[in-house]
């Protein structure tokens, strides 16, 4: 008895497509809005940033959806469209708005079933569910998953380190900042579900401790007892 193997909908050119499409509609939301763009003055609420957030979390759900047995197109296309309307729509409603531009997308090409259209866009709007990863399909979360970890490791340390930039803080309080991106971490690894993620996840902030290890032994006086911060204005 023969295997059934099963053809992909989506292609690497039609993927490229839709990369470029999402890259399109987030500059199209920046230049059209009064002075460059809601929360413009962060560089991570920028189309470049965004864009750059999105290829990640590609990435990050395609390797969770294979090892998790997730339908790997429905995650990956998801991925490209969850944050498509985060720099135009209100941030409550970025996830249900991505889902519709999604819908449009896809239903416009003609060629992608209806049960996968449903999916992909089930999953784009779960994307900002606030509850147990445990109540939402496979393919949801691995995308959440996904979403959750760019936030943990190398990128959220340095938008934490670039922040600082914009805040005028010197080095002497980037030991304090890296102990943020880490508590911020273990709290986002508390929400994940798969062991794939809860691997990816640990590594990450395994070098993240590192790199507070040796800004501590190569900076004088480094120390994280320093005044607390204003409210967090990094990246959701």
């Amino acid at each position: 008895m023969g295997v059934e193997i099963k053809e992909s909908p989506v292609s690497d050119d039609a993927r490229a497509e839709m990369e470029q499409f999402v890259y399109d509609y987030l500059s199209a939301s920046v230049e059209t809005e009064d002075d460059g763009g809601r929360m413009r003055w962060y560089p991570w609420h920028s189309a470049e940033y965004r864009f750059n957030h999105i290829l990640n979390v590609a990435e990050l759900a395609e390797t969770i959806a294979e090892a998790e047995g997730a339908d790997t197109d429905i995650v990956v296309v998801a991925a490209l469209f969850h944050d498509v309307a985060k720099l135009d729509a209100p941030q409550d409603r970025h996830a249900e708005e991505g889902a519709n531009v999604a819908r449009e997308y896809l239903e416009s090409r003609g060629e992608y079933p209806a049960s996968f259209i449903d999916a992909v866009c089930q999953a784009v709007a779960d994307h900002s569910f606030q509850g147990p990863l445990s109540e939402v399909s496979l393919e949801s979360r691995c995308l959440m998953e996904a979403d959750v970890l760019d936030k943990v490791g190398a990128n959220g340390t340095a938008l934490m380190l670039l922040r600082m930039g914009y805040e005028s803080r010197t080095h002497m309080d980037a030991a304090r900042m890296v102990d943020r991106v880490l508590e911020r971490g273990k709290d986002h690894l508390d929400r994940v579900e798969s062991d794939t993620a809860e691997s990816i996840g640990h590594k990450r902030l395994k070098r993240v401790k590192w790199f507070r290890e040796w800004l501590e032994s190569e900076v004088a006086e480094m120390t994280a007892d320093r005044p607390e911060d204003p409210a967090d204005g990094s990246d959701d």
